[in-house]
């Protein structure tokens, strides 16, 4: 009983830390050795996201770049500035033109790699309870052995997104950081946007990558 007890505890406990956990993670980053800390004018976060999936785009360039004014650094999301296909028909040169004329020396790109559907079974009932508490009265016997036996599991889907994101320094056109990660099936693509710019915007001021002001941005 005892032991029972105590595997039905530590189940809860696992079920409770993976619903608080975060549905993004890095899965590696990258930044040159040695890395000698930047100091950005204007960094400007670019989704590189295909046109069905506009609405996700817009909101993972606008967290990556509120996050990043919450820790001083100047930043705009491309949605802000530009239009979704500024940069379509510009050669390198324009480009570059074009963001230097709006005071940008820094470029945080953010790309879908891929995204795909996993089909996975959860289990039915996994609480234990001994036959014998029940065996003197029917209907609590019953009932016990009905929620065992009727309530079967099921199965469900789930969407896991492949994301890089790059940092570019415009002085020289070097990269300067990469992070590839995983996210996994989130409630809204607001609440995958806010954990996803967090999540990037800690590793690359965790890796030393940039040097921010200690007085948030206000942007635009």
């Amino acid at each position: 009983m005892k032991k029972s007890t105590s595997a039905l505890l530590l189940a809860v406990i696992l079920i409770f830390c993976w619903a608080c956990s975060s549905a993004s993670r890095i899965t590696s980053s990258w930044t040159p050795r040695p890395t000698t800390p930047v100091l950005f004018k204007k960094v400007i976060v670019l989704g590189l996201i295909h046109d069905r999936d506009r609405t996700l785009r817009e909101q993972m360039e606008q967290s990556l770049a509120a996050h990043l004014r919450e820790q001083g650094q100047d930043a705009v999301c491309a949605c802000d500035l530009y239009g979704p296909k500024e940069f379509d028909r510009l050669t390198e040169a324009e480009a570059l033109s074009k963001l230097s004329n709006s005071g940008v020396d820094g470029v945080l790109t953010i790309v879908l790699l891929d995204k795909e559907r996993e089909r996975y079974y959860v289990p039915g009932q996994i609480q234990y309870t001994p036959y014998g508490f029940y065996y003197d009265r029917f209907w609590g016997y019953s009932r016990t052995l009905y929620g065992r036996i009727y309530s079967p599991g099921y199965y469900t889907t789930n969407t896991r997104y492949f994301w890089e994101s790059n940092l570019y320094d415009l002085s020289d056109g070097k990269l300067i950081y990469s992070a590839q990660s995983q996210s996994f099936e989130p409630s809204t693509s607001e609440r995958l946007g806010k954990e996803y710019g967090k999540l990037i915007v800690d590793d690359i001021l965790g890796k030393g990558v940039v040097i921010v002001s200690s007085t948030p941005s206000k942007g635009l």
